[in-house]
């Protein structure tokens, strides 16, 4: 991790400790100690592997398989319903979004001692076996990612910045902000909402300025579809809104403890993570079912 990286985020921890997105933004922090590149990656192992603190989720349109973006590598389920990881990457890959069938983008860190921080923007094209860096090799770690409007937003934690690229190489700097996570409305590239210790902040011009934080406090938020935004809570609470953020609606509680991460396939069918497991949802988060454990203890 970079000294610059260490003044960028002490601010950010101090604020977002009197908010309800305080530990989880420590988590990230925290997963942000490793220092790889994977696009070497083999087979997939066969045998169960712990998951540790989870990232990003997300559903596979080629295979409509499960996969988990942790501490430890992509994750999927293996011939018995157990985790298994995806190659052979140990990487910690912290922004992960899923962008048509078998390609994933993802950010993070690689694993420890095998290489420079911030992995910047890097992609695979075969369901997470194998990884290649797209752009901003130690530059960048992307602790939320988007691929929405043919468009690539990615929060920036070493910068706290909000990018965009249409192509994954080239980058337009939008907004300096100190965010969890970012979402981007289906209507259009103009509205975009972010996740602060001040509540959910509003940019109207497509994150090159956002308002100030207003409250229900969320740490994450998914935008799969118009009309269809959730939010979940810190402690695991899950929201719903209709109407693009402007109010709230209880959907449902995800069990577990203190949330890890959110994805909304569409306006059914719910993806989260808490400490304790991988949990989904058919019914809009009226119940859950847990489809992983997620190992407790430290995540480093």
């Amino acid at each position: 991790m970079t000294a610059f990286k260490h003044a960028v985020n002490r601010p950010l921890r101090r604020r977002m400790a009197v908010g309800a997105i305080a530990t989880s933004a420590l988590l990230l922090a925290a997963c942000s100690d490793n220092s790889a590149d994977s696009s070497s990656a083999a087979a997939p192992e066969t045998s169960p592997a712990p998951i540790r603190h989870v990232h990003g989720l997300g559903i596979d349109p080629a295979d409509q398989q499960l996969y988990v973006a942790a501490h430890d590598g992509i994750f999927t389920t293996g011939k018995g319903g157990e985790a298994v990881r995806v190659g052979r990457s140990k990487d910690d890959f912290i922004g992960f979004t899923v962008v048509k069938a078998k390609t994933f983008l993802a950010s993070g860190q690689p694993a420890l001692g095998t290489g420079p921080s911030d992995r910047g923007l890097i992609e695979s094209t075969d369901s997470g076996k194998t990884w290649k860096t797209r752009s901003l090799a130690g530059e960048a770690d992307f602790h939320a990612l988007n691929y929405i409007h043919n468009t690539i937003y990615g929060y920036d934690s070493t910068n706290a910045l909000l990018r965009v690229s249409k192509d994954g190489a080239a980058w337009d700097d939008r907004a300096h902000l100190q965010a969890l996570d970012i979402a981007v409305s289906p209507d259009g590239p103009d509205t975009m909402l972010a996740t602060t210790a001040d509540g959910i902040a509003r940019s109207t011009d497509g994150g090159r300025t956002f308002a100030a934080g207003q409250q229900p406090a969320m740490a994450f938020l998914s935008w799969p579809k118009p009309g269809t935004l959730y939010g979940i809570e810190d402690s695991g609470g899950l929201n719903r809104s209709t109407d693009g953020g402007a109010t709230w609606q209880k959907a449902g509680t995800v069990p577990g403890g203190q949330a890890q991460a959110l994805t909304a396939v569409d306006a059914a069918h719910i993806l989260a993570a808490t400490q304790n497991g991988v949990y989904e949802s058919r019914n809009g988060g009226k119940t859950f079912i847990k489809r992983f454990t997620v190992a407790a203890g430290d995540s480093h």
